[in-house]
């Protein structure tokens, strides 16, 4: 087979630049640019790109940056999703609903761009406490009941409980997502921004055949920093809540609270050198993770794929090696 010239923005290294899938399109992030481009109705395309902010010296430092990047990734993000889910229905026909109290007060109290910022950020915060709730909280509460039940059971055995139950949960909801007509095109489109990315970092050229011919599943994925955030959240379970003896229900979800941005540190720090090396014990560790993108990644199609690259050649640096993994 004859090798495929290179694209000067070809790279043979592991890139920073990433994205999000959205509805009927993709927020690519780079060091200097964010864009989101969305497939609109009538077939063209809606591109927003803005320039990122820069990060102060302590937002970049090892195990606190891990906390900045996940609290942007969830703002940018839910602002993405409105925006692409306003674009996606932009000239179809449907109903015009009457603004609700909440935003009906904040058009009242601010102006549209603060009313629409003021919502963004409490979608954020709605969105991960739901995250939170659903995934380390509920599995806690569950295991409190079952020792009113049960008042001797050992605390390593609640422990692996809990444990078990958060990755039930979490993989049943990636199932049930992946299981919806609408979220099967979400992520496909989230299979068209790893399909680019690689195409990118193997030094190829971005078009949709090569990137047709590229993995959908990506080491430096979102899903696997989620399953990690689990996996260390019940690490920290068994070696600190069962050698204190801590029993108590409410007093054991209170300290995972506490511990979660310590939890997040960590899982930021681990998947950035697991993701970034490329050995034996670095592939076992990101296997997990990897696996469970069969339920959030599948095959695009060639218009998800133009999306993508369209997304990622906005956001590339204009030095190039300056998004260096």
């Amino acid at each position: 087979m004859a090798k495929q010239p290179a694209s000067p923005c070809g790279t043979p290294y592991k890139t920073t630049c990433g994205g999000q899938a959205l509805i009927e399109g993709i927020m690519m992030q780079g060091p200097e640019k964010r864009a989101v481009v969305v497939r609109k109705p009538n077939g063209e395309l809606d591109i927003t790109t803005t320039q990122n902010k820069p990060r102060s010296k302590f937002a970049r430092l090892p195990l606190v940056r891990g906390l900045f990047v996940f609290a942007s990734a969830m703002v940018y993000g839910v602002k993405a999703l409105m925006h692409s889910a306003e674009v996606s229905e932009d000239g179809l026909e449907q109903e015009e609903e009457e603004p609700g109290r909440l935003e009906q007060w904040l058009e009242a109290h601010f102006s549209q761009e603060k009313a629409a910022s003021i919502i963004v950020t409490l979608a954020a915060v709605l969105g991960t406490a739901a995250s939170v709730g659903l995934f380390i909280l509920l599995p806690t509460a569950i295991t409190g009941l079952i020792r009113l039940v049960w008042p001797t059971m050992p605390l390593w055995v609640q422990a692996v409980l809990e444990g078990v139950l958060k990755v039930t949960i979490f993989l049943c909801y990636l199932w049930l997502c992946s299981r919806t007509k609408e979220m099967r095109r979400v992520f496909s489109y989230h299979g068209a921004e790893h399909k680019t990315i690689y195409c990118y970092e193997n030094g190829l050229e971005l078009t949709v055949e090569n990137v047709k011919k590229q993995p959908r599943h990506h080491p430096r994925c979102g899903t696997s920093f989620l399953f990690v955030v689990i996996v260390v959240s019940i690490f920290l379970s068994i070696v600190i809540f069962t050698p204190l003896q801590i029993k108590n229900t409410l007093l054991r979800m209170v300290l995972h609270l506490v511990l979660l941005p310590i939890i997040v540190g960590v899982t930021y720090e681990f998947n950035r050198y697991v993701g970034g090396h490329d050995n034996a014990l670095c592939r076992a560790l990101r296997a997990p993770g990897m696996w469970m993108q069969n339920f959030t990644t599948f095959e695009p199609d060639e218009s998800m794929i133009e999306v993508a690259i369209t997304a990622l050649k906005l956001v590339l640096p204009r030095e190039k090696g300056a998004d260096a993994w």
